[in-house]
């Protein structure tokens, strides 16, 4: 059996924030005698994953998401636990880790943004000490899934975000890292951009078996990259399993979707009681109804509706991972 690549234990970050006092007297104060309070951006988070492995890291703004990459690249200290990725403390042996990983940072560039793409790429051949034939075969593979030979005479600070985006995966993966942390990657990029971008991400951890950890806001990203789902919401790990564990846990918010502009929102609702199902008013004729599929037999509640109510149309939507995640979020503010 494989052992853990990246390993992390009762993790924790805290900062230390001025407090503002109100008024004039106040803010010389603060100047004067300033006053911290402790804020904790991730606390006692433990994780660990296996080589190969693609994982999404996911939470609402604010979650500690950000800052836990930041801990696992060596960026940032941690203030309490352990962690350890390819055997090396991160911020402690930065110099020699940094050689076998890759960082990705949607909103931020690691290219020098006054030198063409390619002499960025030339600099960090020589920093990895890539061979010549090495390096232009990782270009023709760059080129192949990220249309990037276009890009390379063309200073940084010209690209757009979607070309700059791709600079910067070709930058992070150059010297094969063994892993590679992406927070954001696809952050502000259209529909085909991210396309190619997912696609990049899937071959190189399916071909070189590149483990991946990536934080997103979008979904997209996690049904297409990744096979394991973690969850943090105010710093602490709520969820650890698969996408379609994590549907199948939770499960509530399937919908089912109705037009019916003769139809009467109390005869829905008396004939769904018995389900627990009930129904809202949409307007122009449209009904909506979110019900657990785990618990209610989609049939049944679409023969009730329909011997209820005159149908024109109907639609079913399964519960997308962005209804199931609201759902976690919130189960967890309750707890």
């Amino acid at each position: 059996m494989n052992s853990p690549i990246i390993h992390a234990s009762d993790l924790g970050r805290t900062y230390r924030v001025p407090k503002k006092r109100p008024g004039l007297h106040g803010a010389l104060q603060d100047l004067l005698h300033p006053e911290y309070r402790t804020v904790e951006a991730v606390g006692g988070v433990s994780f660990e994953v296996l080589p190969g492995e693609s994982v999404a890291y996911l939470g609402p703004n604010g979650a500690g998401k950000s800052t836990t990459v930041k801990m696992l690249a060596g960026i940032l200290k941690p203030t309490q636990g352990k962690v350890r990725v390819l055997g090396f403390s991160p911020h402690a042996e930065r110099q020699a880790y940094v050689r076998h990983i890759g960082v990705v940072f949607g909103q931020r560039t690691t290219l020098w943004t006054d030198l063409a793409v390619i002499e960025s790429l030339r600099l960090l051949q020589r920093v990895y000490h890539i061979p010549e034939r090495l390096f232009q075969a990782r270009l023709a593979m760059f080129d192949e899934v990220l249309d990037l030979r276009a890009l390379l005479a063309t200073p940084a600070r010209k690209l757009s975000l979607g070309q700059r985006v791709r600079a910067d995966l070709a930058a992070a993966l150059l010297h094969d890292p063994r892993v590679v942390f992406l927070d954001e990657p696809t952050i502000g990029l259209d529909v085909s951009v991210k396309a190619r971008i997912r696609e990049f991400l899937r071959r190189i951890n399916r071909e070189l078996g590149t483990t991946l950890l990536l934080t997103t806001h979008d979904l997209g990203d996690v049904e297409a990259i990744s096979g394991r789902v973690m969850v943090i919401d105010r710093g602490r790990l709520i969820f650890d399993g698969t996408p379609g564990r994590l549907r199948s846990d939770l499960g509530r918010g399937d919908r089912l979707r109705i037009v019916s502009p003769h139809g009467q929102l109390d005869d829905l609702n008396r004939a769904t009681a018995a389900l627990g199902v009930s129904w809202a008013d949409e307007g122009n004729g449209r009904l909506c109804a979110v019900y657990d599929a785990r618990r209610v037999r989609t049939p049944e509640l679409v023969a009730l509706t329909l011997s209820a109510v005159p149908v024109e149309d109907l639609e079913l939507r399964e519960a997308s991972i962005e209804d199931v995640l609201r759902e976690l979020y919130d189960r967890s503010r309750h707890d």
